[in-house]
Order: structure tokens, then sequence, then C-alpha cells
């Protein structure tokens, strides 16, 4: 996960003539009184409550694995239930977030990010081992809740729920991070996931998903209000940028613009959602500035991800969570990562960085094999570029490899492999 201090936010550039409300750069024009430090914060327009209105209200399918049947939730009842859970045990929360892509989504709709996950922050009160056990049981039981009607309950065990509709658990306890993850599973990816955090250094991996928006005011209309929310009647909604500034932030969204601070400082060096941006035509604002920033990003990434087994899981995870939808852009995605690597990689021995980019070179091939673009193998012509020692005035220069058929074997079927004598 990223790890960065914040920094001092710079001070907004606002221009003399304000564009319209209606579009995006009107978002950062409002102000902010009292919520929190001015530059770090805004009020959403009524066109973004209107956006997270219907993020919130959207019926999500947690798929069950098995037989389990599929739990129908809205993201504003999980987060109410799992809350109210929380308090009575006697755990504090802050603040409820909307953070990542679904709230840039939010502030910016065609920002070119698009969102899967919906990620939901729980602010809370993690001292010890006990609440972070409270809160897992707590998250397990109220899956219960959004069971269909006609299932017997009684037999089913936090265990069995895990296993169920739980696709990943994570849990960081140290000096300056306390905060742990689960993540309920979707078939399409769009996964809910809820983050219990306590503290954490960095929020972020780049400007352009450092967004957070504080849901409270919105989740008290939902309770008290009887009347529909209208563009002169609705509550006032903050949106805070954790990388400082939220203008320079939004605009950096509005234009697809890459920017960072010390990406050494994050978990994976932000290489593989660096390279993501790239495909999803985001630029870096200085050419220079992001050669150096690409040094950083690979040397944390393979510090992180040194055994190139664990590169394989990482980069295949990767692509199953954050292409779901897009597979003909992994190859692309594959090939980016493959330049920057090659390009920028210093921290390696040469046979291990010829380790990697073969793995990926490997990834990519699989990818074009698995989208029926790679021919025939049979109309496939191999090529071997002999070593400069060969100096045979007879030798060829290229080797034509005949492809030879498959027969099976029609004597014997053997269950194991022979050994070779």
């Amino acid at each position: 996960m990223a790890e960065e201090e914040h920094t001092a936010p710079s001070t907004p550039t606002i221009p003399s003539a304000p564009p319209s409300r209606s579009s995006p750069e009107a978002a950062v024009r409002e102000p902010c009184p009292g919520c929190c430090e001015s530059s770090r914060c805004n009020v959403l327009t009524w066109e973004q409550v209107q956006r997270l209105d219907r993020i919130l209200s959207e019926t999500i399918p947690i798929h069950g694995r098995g037989n389990f049947p599929t739990l129908e939730m809205q993201p504003r009842q999980i987060v109410n239930v799992v809350r109210s859970r929380l308090e009575e045990k006697s755990i504090g929360v802050r603040d409820v977030r909307l953070n990542g892509s679904a709230a840039s989504h939010v502030l910016h709709q065609d920002s070119g990010l698009g969102y899967k996950d919906l990620d939901l922050i729980f602010c809370a009160d993690l001292k010890g081992e006990a609440e972070f056990q409270t809160v897992k049981d707590v998250v397990l039981d109220c899956l219960l809740d959004f069971l269909p009607e006609g299932v017997n309950k009684e037999k089913i065990t936090p265990l069995t729920l895990k296993e169920a509709y739980v696709q990943k658990m994570v849990k960081v306890c140290n000096d300056s991070d306390r905060w742990s993850l689960i993540s309920l599973s979707n078939n399409s990816g769009k996964n809910v996931e809820l983050k219990f955090v306590d503290s954490l250094r960095r929020q972020f991996e780049f400007s352009v998903d450092s967004f957070q928006i504080k849901l409270d005011s919105l989740l008290l209309f939902y309770e008290c209000s009887e009347n529909p929310m209208t563009e002169t009647f609705h509550p006032t909604i903050i949106g805070e940028s954790v990388y400082g500034d939220f203008q320079e932030a939004f605009d950096h969204l509005c234009n697809k613009i890459i920017a960072t601070r010390n990406p050494e400082e994050i978990r994976g060096g932000g290489l593989l959602k660096y390279c993501n941006l790239l495909v999803r035509g985001f630029r870096a604002a200085s050419e220079s500035e992001i050669k150096s920033l690409q040094r950083y990003m690979c040397s944390r990434f393979f510090i992180d991800f040194s055994d190139i087994g664990e590169q394989q899981r990482k980069l295949e995870s990767y692509l199953q969570n954050h292409f779901v939808g897009l597979e003909d852009r992994k190859y692309d995605y594959l090939m980016t990562l493959h330049g920057v690597v090659n390009e920028s990689t210093v921290c390696l021995m040469g046979h291990e960085r010829r380790q990697t980019l073969n793995l990926i070179t490997m990834l990519a091939i699989r990818v074009l094999a698995e989208q029926n673009i790679i021919p025939n193998v049979a109309n496939v012509t191999c090529y071997y570029q002999p070593a400069p020692y060969v100096t045979d005035a007879n030798f060829s220069n290229y080797y034509i490899a005949q492809v030879q058929p498959v027969f099976p074997c029609q004597q014997h079927a053997y269950s194991t492999w022979l050994p070779c004598n």
C-alpha cells in the first residue's frame, strides 16, 4: 500500500473569470468554510452530488462462491449497517469517505480513469488487536443481513461467510500505519472495499487518485430528510485531496496529467499504476522529472517484489483486477511496462533485468493468445540468429524451423511421467 507523509499544500491559483458551474473546473472554485484547510478541500457542485448519490444508491451484487446466493446491497446500506454495529461495539467512527477512482469519477466523469472498485474508508479508532478482530467480526456478521429471504442463517458461521463472499483481507499494524481492508467479491470487478483506518501515512499514489469525499452529511440526509434532494435543497458535501492542493490535483484529473511525490515511499513504487495511467492517455507534466521518478518507481518495485515468482504473481493479479472488461488493453499495458522497466531499471543485475523483461514478454504473448491474435503455430516461421563466432561461409544466416506435426501415441497411455534413461 502507498505510504508517504503529506507535505504542506501549495496556494491555489484561481483565475479572475471562473468558468460555468456546469463545467468540471467549477468544482474547484467553491469556498469550503470551516471544513479543513481551504486549499485541500472543496464543496461539491450539484452535478457532482447527483453522481455521488447514484453511486451510493446503486445496487451492487456481491457474488458468492459455489452455491452461496448473491447478496444485493447498496453502498449506503452497508455503510450504515457497519457503522452502527461498530458503534454498538464501542468502536468510534470519526467519519466515512469515498476514496479512489470512484471519488475521481464523482468529481470529473470524463477523467479517463473509469472506476471499478468502490473504496469506502471508515476513519475508526483501532488501538489494538481486539479492535481489529471486532471490525472483522462486525463486517462478516453484517453480511447475514443481506442474505435473501428463506436462507437459514443459523448454521452459517463467520468462517463460512468469509470463504463465500470475501475476496481478500488485509491488516497492517505498525508504528505509522494501522488499518485493515475487507474486499467483498463481485464477478465483474466492481468489488466493495471496506477500509478501516486509524492511521495511514500515505493515502494516494498519484494526484489524480488522491480524492476523498466525506459522506457523513449525505448519509445523515438519507436518514433524516423526507424530501428528495434538489439543486436548491441538498446537503453540503466536502471533497478533499490528500495530495495537498485540491485545485492542482483537480486540474491534473481534468487534463490527464501524471504527478506524484516520492514514489520510492509507495509500496511497489506506483509503477504498475503509472503504466496504467500512460495506457489511458495520461502524460507527465515534466518529461525530465518523470524520467527521474521512473527510476525511483522501478527501484522500489524491485525492492518489494525481488523474486521473479513474486513479480509474476503481482503482475497477473494486477491484470486480473484492473482490466475486467478491458482485456484489449492488456497487451498495450504490458508493452508500456516493458518499455519503462527496460529504460529506467538501474538497480538490477543484467540477468535479473532480462529475467523480468522476459516475464513481461511472456505475459504479453499469453494475452495475445487469449485474444486469438497469435496465428496458428503451423503458419509461424521461427528465425535463429547464430552467434558471432560462426564464420563458415556456407553457413546460412538464418535457420528456418520446420513445424513437425504431433501424432498421438497409439500403443500405451501413461498416467505419470516416465524417467529418461
